[in-house]
Parts: C-alpha cells; sequence; structure tokens
C-alpha cells in the first residue's frame, strides 16, 4: 500500500485527475503479497465513509474473496491482519495553507474478526489522509488480483498514479528500496542484486500483467548508481476499458443490452453498479415485453426507479397487481439483498457462490444470476448463510 497511485473508481468512490506535485504516504516494513492486497480492499470498503465513520465492517468472506484467497484457514487472515496493525505509514506533506506536516500512524489502529465479521479502524489522522483525493486512492482490484509477486504489485501502485505525466520523477534508492519494502535488507543495499531480484522481476511482471508498461533508468555518480525513475505507458494489450475499474462492467451482457437500447456508456455503467446485473436484466426484459415504447431509456429508467413489474401494475402505478407467490417475495428478497451490497462485495458473492457449481447448475446461473431457478434452493441457502434470518 506504499503511495497507492489514484485509479479510476467505482461509484462515488469516482475522483478528479491526480495533481502532479502530490506528496507521498510511505509504509515503512515489508508487506506480504496478501498484506498488501487485503490492505487496498479494507481501504476500498471503507473509503466513503473513512471522515463519518471511526469503524469499519465486512464480511470475512467478502474480504477473503476480494483479495483472492479462497482459503477457510482464518489463521492467515489474522496474521494478515496482525501485519498491517503493526506497520507504520509515514507522511511528509504541505497542508492546505503550505505548511510543513509530518505525522507517523499504524495503518490498522485495530483489527477484529466476530461472527464472520471483519471490523476495523484508522487512526483519525490517517484517516483524514486517506481520505485526500490528492494524496491517496485505490488501485484496480482486477488488476490487483492478476500479481503474484508483492515487489510487482508495490511497483505497480508506486508507478500508475503518473500514467498521465508519463514518469515517476527521480527516486533515490533509498527511497526506492523503502517503497518495494526492501530497505532492511543489506543485501539489496548493492544495486546488482536489486536489479536482479526486485528491478526486473517486478518490471516483467507489471508489463505483463496490468494496464502500464513500466521502463526503468538510473542515473549514476561515477560508477555507483543513485537514483531510478520509470517511464510510464498505457498498456495497449490490456486497456483500462476492457478491465473497467476493476469491475469488468463493460463486458457484461447487460451493459451491452443498455447501450444497444441508447443507454449512454456512464449511464449504463451507473446503473449496473447502483442496481445490479440481476435486477437491470429484470427491467430490460419487462422494458422489452411491453411493446410499442416510444421512450426506452426513459421507460427503464423509471422501470428502475420505480420498480415496475414487481408489485404494482406498470400502466398504472397505483393499482396492485394479484398477489404475488411465495417463490416471487423470495425471488425478490434475493434481488434486494444482491442490490444492498457494494459492487466490489457483490461480485465477490457471485465468484464464491458460482466455484460451487458445475455444469448445468453453473450454465444456468451464469445466465440468470440470482434469478436461476435451477439453483433456488442454494442461492436460498446462500443468502441466509450469509445474513441469517434473511427470509423470516
Amino acid at each position: 500500500m506504499d503511495e497507492i497511485a489514484r485509479d479510476q473508481l467505482s461509484g462515488s468512490l469516482r475522483r478528479g485527475a491526480v495533481k502532479k506535485n502530490v506528496a507521498a504516504i510511505h509504509v515503512s516494513g515489508k508487506l506480504t503479497l496478501l498484506q498488501r492486497k487485503l490492505s487496498n480492499v479494507l481501504l476500498l470498503n471503507a473509503y466513503d465513509t473513512l471522515i463519518s465513520q471511526p469503524v469499519h465492517h465486512i464480511d470475512a468472506r467478502t474480504l477473503t474473496m476480494m483479495i483472492g484467497y479462497n482459503s477457510n484457514d482464518m489463521e492467515t487472515l489474522k496474521q494478515s491482519l496482525r501485519g498491517l496493525a503493526e506497520t507504520v505509514a509515514e507522511w511528509d506533506m504541505l497542508d492546505a495553507d503550505g505548511q510543513q506536516e509530518w505525522g507517523v500512524s499504524s495503518l490498522l489502529s485495530y483489527a477484529k474478526l466476530k461472527s464472520g465479521i471483519c471490523e476495523y479502524a484508522y487512526s483519525p489522522a490517517l484517516a483524514e489522509k486517506l481520505n485526500d483525493p490528492k494524496v491517496f486512492a485505490l488501485i484496480n482490484l482486477n488488476i490487483q488480483r492478476r500479481f503474484t509477486s508483492g515487489h510487482a504489485l508495490a511497483l505497480y501502485e508506486n508507478c500508475y498514479r503518473f500514467v498521465r505525466t508519463g514518469s515517476t520523477g527521480w527516486w533515490s534508492l533509498d527511497l526506492f528500496r523503502r517503497l518495494m519494502g526492501v530497505a532492511d535488507s543489506p543485501y539489496y543495499e548493492v544495486f546488482k542484486h536489486l536489479n536482479a531480484k526486485v528491478i526486473k522481476p517486478a518490471v516483467a511482471e507489471v508489463n505483463k500483467t496490468s494496464n502500464i508498461v513500466v521502463t526503468p533508468e538510473t542515473r549514476k555518480m561515477g560508477r555507483s548508481v543513485t537514483d531510478i525513475r520509470f517511464k510510464i505507458a498505457e498498456n495497449p494489450q490490456l486497456s483500462i476499458l476492457d478491465l473497467d475499474d476493476g469491475e469488468g462492467l463493460r463486458a457484461s451482457p447487460v451493459y451491452g443490452r443498455l447501450v444497444a437500447l441508447g443507454v449512454s456508456d456512464r449511464l449504463a455503467r451507473q446503473w449496473v453498479k447502483e442496481h445490479g446485473e440481476d435486477y437491470v436484466r429484470g427491467k430490460l426484459d419487462y422494458v422489452a415485453g411491453q411493446g410499442g415504447v416510444k421512450n426506452a431509456v426513459g421507460y427503464l429508467k423509471a422501470a428502475l426507479t420505480e420498480d415496475f413489474g414487481s408489485t404494482v401494475s406498470p400502466r398504472n402505478p397505483g393499482v396492485p397487481q394479484a398477489p404475488v407467490s411465495d417463490r416471487g417475495k423470495r425471488l425478490a428478497r434475493v434481488r434486494d439483498l444482491a442490490a444492498a451490497r457494494t459492487p466490489t462485495q457483490r461480485d465477490a458473492d457471485k465468484r464464491l457462490f458460482g466455484s460451487k457449481l458445475e455444469g448445468a447448475a453453473r450454465d444456468d446461473f451464469e445466465r440468470h444470476g440470482w434469478m436461476s431457478a435451477l439453483n433456488a434452493r442454494a442461492i436460498e441457502a446462500f443468502w441466509e448463510d450469509l445474513v441469517p434470518g434473511a427470509f423470516e
């Protein structure tokens, strides 16, 4: 999580472009790949309420899914959380009045696991810094899951915020070793070792895995390398449009149907994020079944906001329809539960449930999502386990 770059974020996390002259938040010590991913997901989950809420929650199953850790071994998760609480973040920057400010804080002030829920908090001073969009932001979680090396992920995080300027600028080797988490190792004080074991492998993985291509350049004093910088270009093989802010929304069939209907790119992504794919798909089917609709986009917007096709007549909103069956009520409850989740949680929920399916059951879930009739009982059991008492 060292000096994480401001990537394009989903939903309410989306902010303006990163300014060039932004001070960094540096993290002391070496974070493992799992800890680095964990810190990013925790921040993503808390970002909207960093200042307004002192404590944040995320269910442990969603958390492990988002970091690509599919084990039930909670000891590993505990160890990673312990590592974040023991790791120090340090900042040195100008405040709004132009005054220099230095500060230090643990990455997490505390974390605890209880009843399948991870509760955690940041110190007020660090939360204030993390909440500043000019200082800190999140990386693309779809990209994050691809990395297998902590050094590569650290390099990506430290380079991506400079993608619009094309270069990181010169870093002293001391600073670079800190950013890579190897400052405490005498072995990496020798540039030959640093280059062979950290720089070259990390550059290769970033260029293969992420949406940017980085090229290292060094500066010498005499025969000794003293500074390093990285030139940065967008990776034409992995466009950010294809990865779509960590959620792959543009690759979704629902997104394609919205655009074909005449919905703008921005609005299509917004609707899918806000309502969930299953809910939007149902309203698209509903609007398509009405026939003769002159303004399909406007009618779809009304269907989404007013929930046409559920418990009232679409053409006469004040007239109730026939009583909804028990199965219909349970489907509606599943839809509401899914819609109440954050975009990242929805993605994790689907991945987790889908990973347990095979054959026809998996195919039906991929086509129909949470409305899959073939998986109805399993779906209800999944949500009952995730949200106890959900169907009472």
